[in-house]
């Protein structure tokens, strides 16, 4: 891709926002630490032996952000509410009861989908930038924005798609992603009765796509989501 001035601009952006993320993240960990009773990170090792002291050390400090796996033993270890430690939302001691679990997942764009069906796919995804949603089951997920009209019964032009790239396995009438040998990703319901097996699915009339060579599955689709 040719770098141009407005790309970098916009990627300094976004590496000086998740840098101020990572930070924050760390000032809320530090204070749920505190707040817990634990003087230090001695202090963590002896109550915690199970943890990697020097990722925890790393946590606190900064020096490297933290996921949801990460934060949820840190909630449940000091007692503080989860969106709070993780996200900056509502209170440190807020009822985790009806909580809905927040999910920053890389959005990125088609051409970087096909590549994830390479000889050596694209496997780092901290890169791009990231949509928010909630409650996603278990996976690994990428997202997508929609063009076209061709899935437009289920997902309108400008919705994001939500695409879970450890879930393979073909289900009928469910969706995927998937891509061809020349990298082409496109997003399309599995049909195995009909040729090629996956079709659009719109209220116009469009025709299927012209799969060059083999197909792979890049993930299938759990959740469409356009804005209003």
């Amino acid at each position: 891709m040719t770098y141009t001035p407005t790309r970098g601009i916009f990627c300094n952006m976004l590496k000086l926002d998740e840098t101020f993320e990572k930070e924050e993240r760390a000032k809320r960990l530090v204070q749920a630490r505190k707040a817990a009773g634990f003087s230090g990170p001695k202090a963590i090792a002896e109550r915690f032996p199970d943890w990697n002291i020097n990722s925890f050390k790393a946590h606190e400090a900064g020096r490297n952000g933290f996921g949801i796996a990460d934060a949820k033993r840190y909630a449940r270890a000091f007692k503080v509410n989860l969106q709070w430690l993780q996200f900056g939302l509502g209170s440190p001691d807020d009822d985790d009861g009806d909580l809905k679990i927040m999910v920053d997942v890389p959005k990125i764009s088609w051409v970087s989908a096909g590549q994830l069906t390479e000889p050596v796919p694209v496997e780092d995804l901290s890169d791009y930038p990231s949509v928010t949603t909630v409650d996603l089951p278990r996976g690994v997920w990428i997202a997508l924005e929609v063009e076209g009209d061709s899935m437009n019964k289920i997902s309108p032009p400008g919705s994001t798609i939500f695409v879970n790239i450890k879930d393979k396995r073909l289900v009928p009438n469910a969706c995927y992603v998937v891509a061809d040998e020349t990298g082409a990703a496109t997003y399309k319901r599995y049909r195995p009765n009909d040729n090629p097996p996956f079709q659009p699915a719109s209220y116009q009339e469009i025709a299927p796509p012209k799969f060059k060579g083999a197909v792979h599955v890049i993930g299938r689709v759990r959740r469409s989501v356009i804005e209003m």
